[in-house]
């Protein structure tokens, strides 16, 4: 027998992410500003870009670094850019779904 997909939860987790994430998610990163992760707006942007991360991959990097691990990826977003929760916890989600479709 075979599960049907859980389209309630599909439907839940679409409702949850903006379309920013989604859009991000979407295809491989390439060359994306950093403000094109969902959470990183024009003011967190050039703060992050003033500290040398202007480009997604490089804080995708920073991510890796951390190892996905969402505590320590929050404190370092809110000391290098003042992100707040909700900020930090919506590119920390956008990478972390990033990274298990591509990686």
């Amino acid at each position: 027998m075979v599960a049907e997909p859980d389209i309630a939860n599909y439907l839940d987790i679409m409702s949850s992410t903006s379309q920013k994430h989604r859009n991000f998610v979407a295809e491989p990163m390439g060359e994306k500003l950093v403000t094109e992760l969902a959470g990183i707006g024009p003011v967190l942007g050039e703060r992050l870009t003033e500290k040398g991360f202007d480009k997604a991959y490089i804080v995708l990097g920073q991510f890796l670094l951390l190892k996905k691990d969402q505590e320590m990826f929050m404190e370092w977003i809110k000391d290098t850019c003042a992100a707040n929760k909700k900020q930090g916890s919506d590119c920390h989600n956008c990478l972390k779904e990033w990274c298990d479709a591509f990686l």
